[in-house]
This record gives C-alpha cells, sequence and structure tokens, in this order.
C-alpha cells in the first residue's frame, strides 16, 4: 500500500466496483448453471457414470485446467485489443498494484467473458458434478491468488506456473503474462515476461529501496512525482 502506484482508498474502490459488477456477472452465469445441470451438459453424478472410472476423473481435472488456461489466454488478449480494452478490460487495470479485492473487480462483460471457458468445458467433455463445483472454487480462489502481491513460488516452477509475480507484470507492463494458471500459452504467443518480483525489482523491491532512500514520507506530491519519473508501464 506504500507503493507510489497504489491508489487512494484503492481496496474500498476495489470492493465497491466487485460488488457492482457480481450481480450482472451472476446472470448470465447461473443461466448456463441452469442448462448444465439440466441434462444439456456431459456433467454426470457417479464415477461409475465416467468413461474411465477414477482414472478419467483425474485427466478431466488436467484437462480442464489446461483447456480452460488455454481460452482465458486467448479471451484475455482479445480484451486487450484496442477496439475492445478501453470499453471493457480498462477498468480492472486502473489497479496497477492490485490486492485480493481487485480479483473480481471487472467489468461485468470483462467478467463474463474471462469466465465464459468454464461454463464451455462441460458441454463438450464429460465432468464429475462435484469435482466440477471443486474446479469452479479453485479457479476463483487462484484468481484471488494471482493478485494478492505474494511473489513466492518453487524456483522449480517458477517458469511454468502464472503466479502473483507474473501477474504483477501484467498489470504493471499490459502487453506480457495474459496466462491463468501456466506460462505455456504466453511463451507460445511471445508474450511471456519474466517476473520484476523474482529478479528483485518488483513492486517489494521499489518500497524498500524508496524507503531507504526516505522518500516515502507523507508528502503526497513528492509520491506523485516519484510515480510519475518512475512509471515504466505502457499509457493507456
Amino acid at each position: 500500500m506504500k507503493h507510489p502506484h497504489f491508489l487512494e482508498n484503492q481496496v474500498r474502490r476495489e470492493i465497491k466496483y466487485a460488488m457492482t459488477s457480481l450481480p450482472c456477472i451472476s446472470v448470465p452465469t447461473v443461466a448456463l448453471f441452469f442448462a448444465e445441470v439440466r441434462g444439456y451438459s456431459k456433467l454426470y453424478d457417479s464415477v461409475d457414470d465416467s468413461p474411465l472410472g477414477w482414472s478419467g476423473l483425474f485427466l478431466s481435472m488436467i484437462s480442464f485446467l489446461f483447456f480452460t488456461d488455454m481460452c482465458i489466454y486467448w479471451v484475455h488478449r482479445f480484451l486487450h485489443h484496442k477496439l475492445i480494452y478501453k470499453s471493457f478490460h480498462k477498468p480492472h487495470h486502473v489497479w496497477k498494484i492490485a490486492t485480493p479485492f481487485a480479483s473480481h473487480a471487472f467489468h461485468p462483460v470483462d467478467g463474463f467473458l474471462q469466465g465464459l471457458p468454464y461454463h464451455i468445458y462441460p458441454f463438450l467433455f464429460p465432468l464429475h458434478k462435484v469435482l466440477y463445483l471443486a474446479l469452479y472454487v479453485f479457479v476463483n480462489i487462484w484468481t484471488i491468488s494471482i493478485h494478492d502481491g505474494d511473489y513466492r513460488v518453487p524456483s522449480a516452477l517458477s517458469s511454468v506456473i502464472n503466479g502473483a509475480a507474473h501477474h504483477t507484470d501484467h498489470h504493471l507492463f499490459f502487453d506480457f503474462n495474459y496466462g491463468q494458471y501456466f506460462t505455456l500459452w504466453d511463451r507460445l504467443g511471445g508474450s511471456y515476461r519474466q517476473p520484476s518480483a523474482l529478479m528483485g525489482k518488483g513492486p517489494l523491491d521499489l518500497i524498500r529501496k524508496l524507503q531507504a532512500e526516505g522518500k516515502l514520507g507523507n508528502d503526497t506530491a513528492k509520491v506523485n512525482g516519484l510515480a510519475q519519473r518512475g512509471a515504466s508501464c505502457k499509457q493507456e
């Protein structure tokens, strides 16, 4: 919250935006849920109904993650197109230094489109109903986690998993790290950026540097000046 890009009353604003958007996102989402559970999808109730039994349950979990990761990458990248961005995705990029509350602070159209892959999957592939619910809870927790500013990740997985460090650079530098769980599609699409936080150049490192230099006081004009001089992100 001491970072020059952290906005005044930001947490309150994030919560307010999320709470006004979520009801609008929920209306078409609930319609899809009704279609899924009323027999129009390939959801099933018992493991015995799985084409591959318990192994099918495990494979569907893995394929769900990779399928939705792929779809969200392209939906997210589409939302950054210059003809779309200002109308729908720009409100989410107001939060350059995000908090967990920014995770659901989307424009309703943006939020629905990025959630759509989760609902497309069970119409295309068999999936256990309970596993679907568990995965849906998981993806919401994951979305919160990549906005929470905790950049720690096992070094062996840092080049594979799209964590908070990766997504923070997406908010700061705009054209990089569109992925949801993995870095695969960013690498294939040429949009991968090694996270600044994992190279000692992230937001927390800037804060420590400014504190060491005595430049993080209560002087608002000074802080705003530092934000303007230090901004290396693209101006939208």
